[in-house]
């Protein structure tokens, strides 16, 4: 099977399960997945599994790419913090549903693997940071959603100050070795509103400033 039948069956299955968001689902056809791996798991691209990039991290599951894409909705004059940049094929298919993202990634090899991706796709709407993703991105708060695609302890504070009133925030929270869940986090009025999405397993997030030699 080539991996145009490999998508097609793909996307299919996402459609069955839990995304029913029509403009998510054709991002994430428009996206090739292929782009964002390792040439040695070109042929995978299009398994419903998570799979290794470099720097010990890896590329979602297209399922939980779409529940979070999905649960964040989005309209397309927003703009978009994302938190972990890893391969950018989540970046990507932010960027074809909002008006601008910035994404933040701590290892430099990943972030320049990203930038060339996304030029080679000519998505122009996404500025990127090499910096410690837990402080997120102060200059352009308040902000209508944030994306964490790492595992946090507990909700990242400077995060959660940074969304706009009515704005949302999808984070996995969990330990590293137990339970972790996606949550919704939506700023109101009076606090924060939370809500469990579904189960997951995600590389932890990692505070502090990148070393030096981090690539």
């Amino acid at each position: 099977m080539n991996l145009e039948a490999k998508k097609i069956r793909l996307i299919m299955e996402l459609r069955q399960s839990w995304i029913s968001d029509t403009s998510v689902l054709s991002a994430i056809e428009l996206t090739p997945r292929e782009m964002f791996l390792p040439e040695a798991l070109h042929d995978r691209a299009y398994e419903n599994v998570a799979l290794p990039i470099d720097c010990g991290q890896t590329i979602s599951q297209p399922l939980v790419v779409g529940v979070m894409t999905q649960a964040l909705r989005m309209e397309e004059r927003m703009r978009v913090l994302e938190v972990g940049t890893g391969s950018g094929y989540q970046t990507a298919i932010l960027s074809r549903l909002c008006r601008r993202v910035y994404t933040i990634e701590r290892y430099k090899r990943l972030m320049a693997q990203a930038e060339k991706r996304f030029a080679e796709l000519g998505l122009t709407n996404i500025t990127t940071r090499v910096g410690d993703g837990s402080k997120g991105w102060p200059e352009q708060a308040p902000i209508a959603r944030i994306l964490v695609t790492a595992a946090a302890a507990d909700v990242p504070p400077a995060l959660a100050d940074q969304l706009e009133e009515g704005g949302i925030m999808i984070v996995p929270v969990g330990d590293e070795y137990g339970n972790q869940q996606v949550l919704r986090i939506t700023r109101t009025a009076d606090g924060f509103d939370h809500e469990e999405l579904l189960p997951v397993r995600f590389v932890p997030l990692v505070e502090g400033e990148p070393d030096s030699g981090s690539d």
